[in-house]
């Protein structure tokens, strides 16, 4: 399936991978070449990630998400990516918007974290009125509080299995308060 976004222009390209699994009846050999959901999930939760909101606006509309799967590309050009849930259609925003934030949180936003993530059931729309929040350069909301920022042009998506992978040069930082970082690891968060 393709979709083109009329704002920004890129194209969405969603593959669907059918693993065909044959079953031998006769010596019932059944190919286990597929790792277990389950079990990936499980060995996943051992890895340290430090949490964070990536935002968007796109004509008046404003998305947060906590996520923890972000890394730099790139330092030259300043590069960074994100990784969100394909399935949410509330994440169409990120595509739509041409930019995004990547606000990285402190050891005391554990709260904050919790609102974006929407354990705590806050309303999406009611997301915004945790925390203080701006704007640099594109448009996309910037923590005040963050430990640090980074306002990004979307210069590339990719859709890999269920997650949509967004790709963004950095084009201003912001810096916070220098402090202990928010890591989720073994499904809790935890401080470093």
């Amino acid at each position: 399936m393709t979709k083109k976004n009329q704002t920004t222009g890129f194209i969405f390209r969603c593959n669907v991978y059918v693993l065909k699994t044959y079953l031998d009846l006769e010596t019932a050999v059944l190919d286990k070449t597929q790792l277990d959901p389950l079990t990936y999930r499980d060995a996943m939760s051992r890895l340290a990630g430090h949490v964070h909101i990536v935002t968007a606006a796109h004509n008046g509309v404003r998305r947060g998400v906590t996520i923890t799967a972000a890394c730099s590309v790139s330092d030259d050009p300043a590069t960074l990516l994100v990784c969100l849930n394909g399935a949410n259609p509330r994440n169409d925003i990120f595509g739509d918007s041409g930019s995004f934030a990547l606000n990285l949180l402190g050891a005391d936003q554990m709260d904050l974290a919790h609102v974006f993530s929407g354990k705590n059931n806050v309303d999406p729309a009611e997301r915004f009125s945790h925390g203080t929040w701006g704007e640099l350069k594109t448009g996309a909301p910037i923590l005040g509080e963050a430990v640090a920022a980074f306002d990004c042009r979307l210069i590339d998506i990719k859709t890999v299995a269920t997650h949509i992978v967004l790709f963004g040069q950095v084009v201003a930082v912001t810096l916070g308060q220098q402090q202990p970082a928010l890591v989720y690891l073994d499904r809790d968060y935890r401080t470093l």
